[in-house]
């Protein structure tokens, strides 16, 4: 994962959970780093980091890979992550299945799979969700002490807000405290979020936000969510919901109405009709065909679209707005290509090496893998709480 935002570390003990982090971090965005570089770019003691080094190594988290000369004296010995050191593991729950992934200390991921779920009340997902982490971790020859946590994520809002109940929102978890419920089930550290943030920080690890500090994520899961990162760091909110962005009002043909009325899969079945659920590869197929009532959609989308990254580049000052999700790669781009790009905003400007919206490259998935990027996240990045 790499980041232009470099995170200074400090010296004082009760730093070094923190620094521990930030030295992590740093190799793993670097690939290699020898201990001097590391301490010149956080700003600690080269002591200090060969102390951490050391817990690292002894932890199996990294490995030396070599040595490097740089200017006099001896060649500097060179740490790099080893992949086989920690794995994560992410679910992502949705209200006909449970989607999982295990991810290897680079990112890379080992395994993937999709269970049906006929009942989503919380006892029997999180029953679901044990077994499901036991048979990955089984198969791929995971020991448990090598899980460095488990990543949940789920449709928002959290808890009952002014927005429960919508139609996009995962019925019967309103009263359920989701992170007790799992962490006395399952174990271990839990990472909690919704669908969007995560998905988010799936295109930092190993998508197309690779190397950019501060960008939103426009996220097509049945509905519509955001996940905001700025300068590297997630935007939760107060209580996890940063980024209802499907509930924002836009202009529409008759006056204002929710985005996620106009822009989401909800919508098309909405003015395309039918009984049977819209897969993806429906989608794509009407898309192909130019069905007239997909592009009516899609030029009523786009359209609020620009409405939606007119306020989002205003308020967030992002370097680049990314769309992705349960959406066919084909619609996307059109939408990019399509989607009016107002002037009069703080992102008209040519100085940024990146264009303000483009289609992310961690497909379908990128919300489940995104689950098991939030304890990656959490391993590289020093947190404000620790």
């Amino acid at each position: 994962m790499k980041s232009e935002t470099q995170i200074k570390g400090s010296n004082p003990l009760r730093s070094r959970n923190r620094n521990r982090q930030a030295v992590l971090g740093h190799i793993q965005a670097a690939g290699t780093m020898g201990r001097a570089e590391i301490a010149r770019a956080l700003g600690l003691s080269t002591q200090a980091v060969s102390n951490i080094i050391a817990d690292l190594l002894g932890e199996g988290l990294i490995l030396e890979k070599g040595t490097r000369i740089a200017g006099r004296g001896l060649p500097a010995v060179q740490y790099g992550v080893d992949p086989k050191g920690g794995y994560a593991f992410g679910v992502e729950i949705r209200p006909d299945a449970i989607f999982t992934a295990l991810l290897d200390l680079s990112g890379t991921t080992v395994d993937t799979a999709r269970t049906e779920l006929t009942d989503n009340s919380p006892d029997i997902v999180v029953g679901r969700v044990l077994s499901l982490r036991e048979r990955m971790l089984e198969a791929a020859g995971v020991v448990d002490d090598r899980l460095l946590g488990t990543g949940i994520v789920m449709p928002g809002p959290f808890g009952k807000t002014g927005l429960s109940g919508r139609s996009s929102d995962l019925q019967g978890w309103e009263d359920t405290n989701a992170r007790a419920l799992f962490e006395t089930t399952l174990g271990g550290a839990i990472e909690l979020s919704n669908d969007a943030n995560a998905a988010a920080l799936s295109e930092r690890l190993t998508g197309v936000a690779q190397g950019i500090g501060s960008y939103a994520f426009v996220y097509f899961g049945k509905g519509l969510g955001l996940g905001i990162i700025s300068e590297g760091r997630l935007v939760s909110g107060a209580f996890g919901n940063a980024g209802e962005v499907g509930h924002v009002p836009v202009l529409g043909p008759g006056g204002p109405v929710p985005l996620e009325s106009m822009l989401s899969r909800v919508s098309i079945q909405s003015l395309i009709g039918g009984s049977d659920p819209l897969d993806l590869e429906t989608l794509d197929r009407l898309f192909r065909e130019r069905d007239s009532r997909l592009l009516d959609w899609l030029s009523r989308a786009a359209e609020a679209l620009g409405q939606a990254v007119l306020l989002l580049e205003n308020i967030l000052d992002p370097q680049t707005i990314i769309l992705g999700g349960a959406m066919p790669g084909s619609i996307i781009d059109h939408l990019v290509e399509t989607c009016p790009l107002s002037t009069s905003s703080v992102s008209n400007r040519h100085d940024n090496p990146f264009p303000r919206l483009q289609r992310g490259t961690c497909g379908r998935m990128t919300a489940t893998l995104g689950a098991a990027s939030l304890v990656l996240h959490r391993a590289f990045t020093p947190q404000q709480d620790t």
